[in-house]
């Protein structure tokens, strides 16, 4: 054992002379892959000394180095006279950034706050940034992802990993990310100085969205709040430079346009025109507010040097009521109290309804400044002063009772004064009207007493109509009597008609019998006094007469000798008295109502003569 322990030492002594010679003798450095070689400086041979406020030689002075050892093998640094450190390489992560603070350079001016960027393959050539005018202190360019080799003696490289050491936050050195439908307002801290009467540095090109921090500062960039704004995405910022604070976009519901009112911008020049006397536009861009309207959807806008006011392009109604619309321009509205030509007070509710149209909408921003302005400002003084000196020209029971001419008064007046502003007044409508209460005891009571009047003139109406109704019914009855009387007239006329045309026909009959009859008679009467005429040419005629009479007698009955003989004379003659005679008669009459088969029989027949003698022939009956 004792055997092996000698040539281990042998051999280990022999390693240590084979290292340990060429770095004195040779003045070997090796420098590993991941490693940066910080060379210091013992002395100086000829006497040179850093100047005073130098912390990095540039000319072999004693101290820090300003060039430091690549990986591999460097000679000529013998240890008693170079010193080496040997220092990881600088790692920015991905999605991180490095800041760098410079213990060496050129002092920074006073206006300014950060050292200028200046040629030095990022901070990994010290020389170069000392020689081109680099600015010791924080630096306004930064590292992003990657490897670096850094002098640490020159530069000291904050990342997350050592934020904390040196008192920052390790958020604030992340890449820095704007969220969708956010907008990013920045505030540079470094640059001129914002000009007089501004509030915020004006749109600048060419600085890659605040990420060329020296380019800003080339171009007069100055510090403070900015008018450009950062969008969606991701950024290389360096937090020593600019602060962002991410606000949702501007977003303009349907219905509405916005109108820009811009504190910054080109200079003002107004567009408006000369007939235009209540304010001023301009373009887009410029200070002031633009003649153009945002329309519907979303804007990323600066609302910090930017005001959008919205404007409704729909109908608004505004209510001098206790009711407030969801917009709430009407919350500070009242009803409004008139007085009466009467003097009476009472309050009157209104509604207002408006309309601004979409390229009037700036006009009326520019003329008012906003919409509750245009209600407080314009509308509530219209309205209410017109309808208080209205309404001392009417009577209460004027508005109650003629309220729809008041409306159409109110309607066209305000309609006129509103259109002076560019405000279009759609319609004026009069809600309700709440009188004192006595007058509208009284007024109910009046009411009452007309309704019951219509209702007894209604109720006089129906008992008439009753009456018309019944009459009518009547007329109605009587009306188809009337019917039936002229259909029974008509039928008797008709009756007659065919009445007289029978009794026509039988009269014509009649009188054609008659005539026929006249006819057989007068020819039997022909025939009579022929057969008379031969009789009596036979017979003579006096016997002719005498036969014809006796068979007349013997045909028809006729009592040649009366029952009754009645003379004038007394008893003589045989004849009786005439009471003798009147007796007889009754006694005959009663006989002849009593006969059985209803045959009379003849009565006799008296002849007499004045004194009492029957001397006169018998009278012959009509044939």
């Amino acid at each position: 054992m004792e055997d092996l322990i000698i040539p281990i030492l042998v051999i280990a002594a022999i390693g240590v002379l084979l290292f340990v010679l060429p770095s004195v003798t040779l003045g070997l450095v090796v420098i590993g892959e991941r490693q940066v070689g910080v060379v210091i400086k013992r002395f100086s041979r000829d006497g040179k000394k850093l100047p005073p406020g130098q912390l990095v030689a540039l000319s072999g002075e004693p101290g820090y180095q300003a060039d430091t050892l690549a990986p591999g093998w460097h000679f000529g640094y013998w240890s008693w006279m170079y010193s080496i450190q040997r220092v990881p390489v600088t790692v920015i992560q991905q999605g991180e950034i490095g800041l760098v603070v410079a213990a060496d350079g050129s002092s920074v001016p006073p206006e300014r706050i950060l050292g200028k960027t200046v040629d030095c393959d990022n901070f990994q050539d010290a020389r170069k940034f000392l020689t081109n005018g680099g600015e010791k202190g924080r630096q306004l360019a930064i590292l992003t992802a990657g490897v670096y080799r850094i002098n640490t003696a020159l530069f000291t490289v904050i990342m997350r990993s050592n934020a904390e050491m040196h008192d920052m936050d390790s958020e604030s050195l992340l890449v820095y990310s704007i969220q969708p439908d956010m907008v990013g307002i920045v505030t540079t801290l470094d640059g001129a100085p914002i000009s007089e009467g501004e509030i915020a540095g004006l749109y600048l090109p060419g600085h890659d969205n605040f990420q060329n921090a020296q380019a800003f500062i080339n171009a007069g960039g100055q510090r403070g709040l900015q008018e450009q704004v950062l969008l969606s995405g991701s950024w290389n910022l360096n937090p020593w430079f600019v602060r962002v604070e991410q606000v949702p976009m501007t977003e303009i519901p349907i219905g509405h346009v916005g109108v820009v009112i811009s504190y910054i911008g080109k200079a003002h020049i107004d567009i408006s025109g000369t007939e235009f006397k209540h304010g001023d536009l301009v373009n887009v861009g410029h200070k002031g507010v633009w003649a153009t309207p945002l329309y519907p959807g979303k804007h990323p806008l600066n609302i910090r040097v930017m005001k959008t006011e919205l404007v409704p392009t729909t109908n608004i109604v505004l209510n001098w009521a206790a009711r407030v619309e969801q917009h709430a321009y009407d919350a500070r509205l009242s009803s409004i109290n008139v007085r009466s030509r009467d003097g009476f007070a009472f309050d009157l509710e209104v509604s207002q309804i408006i309309h601004v149209g979409a390229l009037d909408a700036p006009k009326v921003i520019s003329r008012v400044g906003a919409m509750q302005n245009l209600v407080d400002h314009v509308l509530q003084p219209i309205v209410g002063n017109y309808f208080r000196n209205s309404a001392q020209a009417y009577t209460v029971l004027d508005f109650l009772t003629a309220r729809s001419e008041r409306q159409i008064e109110a309607a066209q007046h305000i309609q006129k004064a509103l259109r002076t502003y560019d405000v279009e007044a759609i319609d004026t409508l009069i809600g309700e009207i709440r009188p004192p209460d006595a007058l509208m005891h009284t007024l109910t009571e009046r009411k009452i007493a007309e309704e019951q009047q219509k209702t007894y003139q209604m109720q006089e109406e129906a008992q008439k109509q009753r009456q018309q109704l019944v009459r009518q019914t009547e007329l109605a009855d009587i009306q188809q009597q009337v019917v039936k009387a002229e259909q029974g007239v008509s039928i008797a006329e008709l009756q007659a008609q065919a009445k007289i045309k029978e009794a026509s026909g039988q009269a014509e009959s009649t009188r054609l019998n008659a005539i026929g009859e006249a006819e057989g008679i007068r020819a039997i009467g022909e025939a009579q006094a022929s057969a008379y005429r031969a009789g009596a040419e036979a017979m003579g005629a006096q016997g002719y007469t005498a036969v014809q009479l006796m068979q007349i007698v013997g045909e028809r009955g006729v009592q040649i000798i009366p029952e009754i003989l009645v003379n004038g004379g007394g008893a003589q003659g045989g004849g009786g008295s005439l009471v003798e005679a009147l007796l007889g008669i009754i006694l005959a009459n009663q006989t002849q109502a009593k006969a059985p088969n209803g045959v009379t029989p003849p009565a006799p027949i008296t002849i007499t003569n004045g004194n009492g003698s029957g001397d006169q022939p018998p009278t012959l009956p009509e044939a």
